[in-house]
Formats: structure tokens, C-alpha cells, sequence
């Protein structure tokens, strides 16, 4: 573990506050995402793939992934210090959600020299955009009854199938693909292999999905006798739900890695607790009603709490009797707090929280129905919160299966 210079880390971390009160816009001409998710529009699209590129070639994304792939290949703390700036200063989302904090920490573990050098660096530019192919339709959490199959025919695989969720599969260049290569294993978690998949192949089509906030940012992704090459296999044939099994771990931030910024922006209890401030009822604000002021001190400590639980895990001593406990479920407390939240900020807007964007009797222009719907997004992602439940249940408490 490398040594961190306190000054020279100082040194970054103003030059980052600097950068990012420079040159983080405001107001492009468009609404912009809350989420990576919420992607919709070739507008939108160009103009975060070039912000993204921009704070990459600013030295404050992938600053500490290794050189030799695009990184910085400073200690961690440079980085975290970047995105920190990133977030005072309320840049906008890093679009490359998949490559930035999935594929690429996967890569840097578990890819080949060559699949490092040829993908990694892309990722971090945004100049390859990746996409995610696990979910079917009718399979919904149950990623080993896949049935998308990838047939091994010389140095290719034939694919056939579909993949549904696939976010901003329309755009992307790459996807992580968990296809079926052995449909007579015993067990269906032994058949399954793992792709980088070229997603500008013959043979794939993507279809946009209409999503509850009126924007396209799911795709269908259909798979007609496309070729995936064998250089692209992750790990060993048959050894992909073990890969797949690593980068949920990533995707649900059980494993660090990642190359920094954030991929989503949503309300946070201040924010909240400026709006009840703001809200008036009976000429009042709604935070002088003190049921309002008991849940809203209900988030600030919850919120807390959570604070607390990340510092917690970088303490041994702390967390000695169920290390993985505090990552296993991050996910599910997060998530599932950020929809109550903002489900308690719509209501707390009365009758204008059900106007959405470019109404006039909007709250905040539908900024709290819009965070609101895109909060269900991330309780699905990465694994339903029942089965986050489950693996809580399971895997820190030693339940057995239900």
C-alpha cells in the first residue's frame, strides 16, 4: 500500500475544488439526469459522454486505476478527494456507469492482459460505452435460469436470445453478457458463461423501453445468430456465474474498485429538509408540524447512521464479527431509504407533487416526482430488494433458504 503525502494530497484536492467551480455547467439547455438510467435523449447522451471526458482528461476520473490503462495510478485518497469536489460543486452524472464502476474493476481483477489493454482505457474516456446483459424476460432476479445460449462454433460464439433492463444499450458499444453455453449441466449455474460482447455486431438489435419518467433508458436487446469472440470469454467456459457473481458485488458496492465520480444524483435529507422549510401550509412551513419535524429527524439519523456504517467497515475491529455484514447490505438500507425519502418529499409538496416536468403547478419542475420514480429503478438493479433480503438473510445471519 502506497504512502499519501498529506500536502501533496492537500495540493489535489484544492486543485479539484478549483477545476470543478470552473467548469461544471449549470444549465446546458436541456434537463439533465438524475441517474444514468434516465438517459434518453442524444442530447443528453453527447453532452455527459464530453463531461465525462473531460474530468478524465482533467486527471479526476480513473485517478487511481494504473497508468497503463488510462488511470492515474494514484493511492485511492486522490480520488475519493476528486469526487468529493465533484459532488460540492454539483457536476453533473458520469454517463459510463456499467464500464466505470463494473466491467472495469472486474477487468482490473479478473480480465487477461490484453482485455485490460484494450478495454479499459475506453471505459474511463467514455469513448466505449458498456451496457449490461443479465436480466431475461420471465427470468426477472433468477439470473441462472438464463436461456440467451452462445454456441462455441471456432474462435466466435453464436448467440441467440434476448436481454431486457439493458441500459443505454442503444449507445453502447460493449456489453457484459451472461449467455448459456451447457444446457445439460446438472446444476444451471454450471452452463453459464460470461462475454465482453460487441454490441455493434450483426445479428443485435435494440429496442427502447418507455420508462415511468417518460424516458427511453432501458433497451430490449435481441441476439440473431450474433458472434461473440472467444478472446472476449471472462474467465473460464462455464465459469461465468462465478464472474457474474463478482460483479454484482461491485454493482451493489460490496467491493471496491471503482474509477470515481457517481452515476446518479437524487434528493438527500437536507434537501428535503429545505424543502419542508420552503413548503408552506396554513402560511406555515410544513417542518413546524411535528409530524413532519419527527420524520424528517427520522431521515437525518437514518441518513447518519449510514454515514456511519461506511466509516465503520474500514475499521477491523468494528465489524470483526461480520465483516462482509455492513457491504452485503449497503444496497438494500440505501436503496430503500432513498425511495421513503423521497416518497416523504412528494408528499410533503401536497397536491402540486403529482404534476411532473414542464408543468407550471410542479413542484421544483417535478424534480421530486422525477426522483421519486427514478428511486424504484435502483430497489431493482443489481438484485430486487428481496433478494438483497435474501442474501443479508443468508449470507451475514446464517439463515438457510427459503
Amino acid at each position: 500500500m502506497s504512502t499519501v503525502d498529506p500536502k501533496d494530497l492537500a495540493a489535489f484536492a484544492e486543485q479539484a475544488d478549483a477545476w470543478f467551480a470552473e467548469n461544471v455547467v449549470r444549465d446546458p439547455g436541456f434537463m439533465l439526469p438524475l441517474t444514468f438510467m434516465e438517459v434518453g435523449t442524444d442530447p443528453q447522451f453527447n453532452f455527459l459522454r464530453d463531461w465525462q471526458n473531460k474530468v478524465w482528461e482533467a486527471g479526476y476520473l480513473g485517478a487511481a486505476w494504473p497508468k497503463a490503462y488510462g488511470g492515474g495510478g494514484l493511492p485511492q485518497a486522490f480520488q475519493t478527494a476528486a469526487t468529493r469536489a465533484m459532488r460540492k460543486h454539483h457536476g453533473p452524472i458520469m454517463l459510463n456507469a456499467i464500464g466505470l464502476n463494473w466491467a472495469g474493476p472486474l477487468l482490473l481483477e479478473m480480465g487477461t492482459e490484453a482485455q485490460k489493454a484494450a478495454y479499459l482505457k475506453g471505459i474511463l474516456s467514455a469513448e466505449d460505452i458498456w451496457c449490461q446483459g443479465f436480466s431475461e424476460p420471465g427470468h426477472g432476479s433468477d439470473l441462472g435460469s438464463a436461456q440467451t445460449r452462445a454456441v462455441r462454433n471456432g474462435d466466435h460464439y453464436v448467440v441467440n436470445g434476448s436481454k431486457i433492463w439493458t441500459t443505454l444499450g442503444r449507445y453502447a458499444r460493449y456489453m457484459i453478457l451472461l449467455a448459456r453455453t451447457d444446457p445439460s449441466t446438472e446444476r444451471k449455474y454450471d452452463g453459464l458463461s460470461f462475454f465482453l460482447m460487441p454490441m455493434k455486431a450483426p445479428g443485435i438489435e435494440t429496442v427502447p423501453i418507455r420508462k415511468l419518467t417518460g424516458e427511453h433508458g432501458f433497451t430490449q436487446t435481441f441476439f440473431t445468430d450474433a458472434r461473440a469472440p472467444a478472446e472476449g470469454l471472462v474467465g473460464p467456459e462455464g465459469g461465468g456465474w462465478k464472474v457474474a457473481m463478482r460483479t454484482l458485488e461491485y454493482e451493489r458496492g460490496a467491493r471496491g474498485g471503482q474509477a470515481g465520480g457517481y452515476v446518479s444524483v437524487g434528493a438527500n435529507a437536507f434537501d428535503v429538509f429545505d424543502l419542508a422549510q420552503r413548503t408552506k401550509r396554513g402560511g406555515r412551513p410544513v417542518l413546524e408540524d411535528p409530524q413532519v419535524a419527527d420524520e424528517m429527524v427520522g431521515f437525518l439519523m437514518e441518513i447518519q447512521a449510514l454515514t456511519l456504517n461506511g466509516q465503520r467497515t474500514q475499521v477491523p475491529e468494528l465489524i470483526a464479527d461480520r465483516p462482509q455484514g455492513i457491504p452485503l447490505a449497503s444496497k438494500l438500507m440505501g436503496t430503500e431509504m432513498s425511495r421513503r425519502l423521497n416518497d416523504f418529499a412528494v408528499r410533503l409538496t401536497g397536491v402540486r407533487g403529482a404534476y411532473y416536468v414542464d408543468e407550471p403547478e410542479a413542484a421544483d419542475n417535478g424534480l421530486w416526482a422525477r426522483n421519486y420514480l427514478n428511486a424504484f429503478s435502483a430497489t431493482i438493479g443489481g438484485g430486487t430488494s428481496q433478494i438483497q433480503a435474501n442474501i443479508v438473510g443468508e449470507h451475514v445471519l446464517g439463515l438457510p433458504k427459503s
